[in-house]
């Protein structure tokens, strides 16, 4: 056998492994709309099931990333009062001094800043305690409004898969290639095999 009865397979064999891996990423995305060949349709894994994988991972978050019940706990956190209250108690100096001035210039006049600063506390700790009562029920009106499920469901069914796509080859770059790579490694060692069988069963 000449030295291009040997090269050949392997470069056939090397491009092969390649194209299939090659082959196997685009038809995860493409073609977008089903092609009918003899009697088949062919159509990208995503894009014929994009419905079916929607709905998949809509039932997943629902039930398992996006809980109401930690939501509830956290919103109702003391914590997230104490990161508000700054903010909060300026609003009521505010409302005190200036805002009660205006709509009640008389009761205003009857009140010095000692009586602000009791009634700005007295405020504050009515709130802090009004607070956990306020976050959770407005979580378990959320909840009755707000179907996770659903939204996850549609906003997944409804993505372009285009942009599917390109997110995709963007974020998985080195992986394909070593996988394209890895393809046409593949591809050569069976070549190769194929070679050193044909050259023991001929020699």
């Amino acid at each position: 056998m000449t030295a291009l009865q040997y090269i050949l397979p392997l470069v056939i064999s090397a491009f092969t492994g390649w194209i299939v891996i090659r082959l196997s990423i685009t038809f995860l995305f493409r073609p977008l709309k089903p092609w009918s060949v003899a009697g088949f349709k062919i159509q990208g894994i995503i894009p014929a099931n994009q419905q079916q994988v929607a709905e998949k991972i809509g039932k997943l978050v629902s039930a398992e990333m996006f809980s109401m019940n930690t939501l509830q706990q956290k919103a109702a956190d003391p914590e997230n009062f104490n990161k508000l209250k700054p903010e909060i108690e300026m609003h009521i100096d505010q409302f005190l001094r200036v805002r009660l001035k205006d709509t009640f210039p008389m009761l205003s006049m009857l009140m010095g800043d000692k009586t602000i600063n009791q009634l700005k506390t007295a405020f504050l700790l009515e709130l802090e305690n009004l607070f956990p009562v306020l976050m959770k029920n407005y979580i378990t009106t959320l909840e009755k409004d707000l179907d996770i499920e659903k939204t996850v469901t549609q906003k997944i069914a409804g993505f372009p898969v285009p942009k599917m796509e390109e997110l995709f080859y963007i974020s998985a770059k080195k992986q394909l290639c070593k996988a394209q790579l890895a393809g046409a490694l593949i591809g050569l060692l069976m070549g190769l095999i194929h070679i050193l069988i044909n050259t023991q069963l001929y020699s």
